[in-house]
């Protein structure tokens, strides 16, 4: 199990004791001082009185157990309007959005697609580009993001 792993294993169940789900946990490591950063939801969305008393739990949490050896700078915040998407489940809400996704190795000649997003198996994305949906497998995928739709964001406000 690496860090990254460790990490969530401890975080994770915090983060949801708390009502929020943790969408995302990024650790860069640094010569200096890396970051630890915590992507949050919830579905009353996030403000930043939620990302304070998540971060104030998670420094607690981090100060007693120590599991990262170096200095490091902790970040909390909301997925954004270009959330990440990672777990199957998050595919499956988001389906019918348009996303961007970056493979580790190429499918069908590519590494980059753009497209609206349809299923996940819990093995497979299927995302429709253009008029043709591509199955990516899950566990290839590098980085995934919804494409933000500022127009529909505007029209909320």
């Amino acid at each position: 199990m690496d860090l990254r792993d460790r990490l969530t294993a401890l975080i994770e169940p915090v983060v949801e004791s708390l009502g929020y789900e943790l969408v995302l946990l990024e650790f860069a490591p640094s010569r200096r001082t890396g970051t630890l950063r915590l992507y949050i939801d919830a579905a009353a969305g996030i403000q930043v009185e939620d990302c304070e008393r998540v971060s104030r739990e998670v420094a607690g949490l981090l100060d007693v157990e120590d599991p990262i050896p170096s200095a490091y700078r902790l970040e909390v915040s909301s997925p954004g309007l270009d959330r990440p998407l990672v777990k199957p489940e998050h595919f499956r809400r988001f389906a019918g959005e348009l996303a961007r996704v970056q493979m580790v190795a190429p499918v069908a000649g590519q590494r980059r697609f753009r497209g609206v997003l349809r299923d996940c198996d819990g093995r497979n994305v299927t995302l429709q580009v253009e008029s043709q949906d591509v199955s990516l497998p899950l566990a290839d995928i590098e980085v995934a993001r919804l494409v933000p739709d500022y127009e529909r964001e505007l029209r909320k406000a």
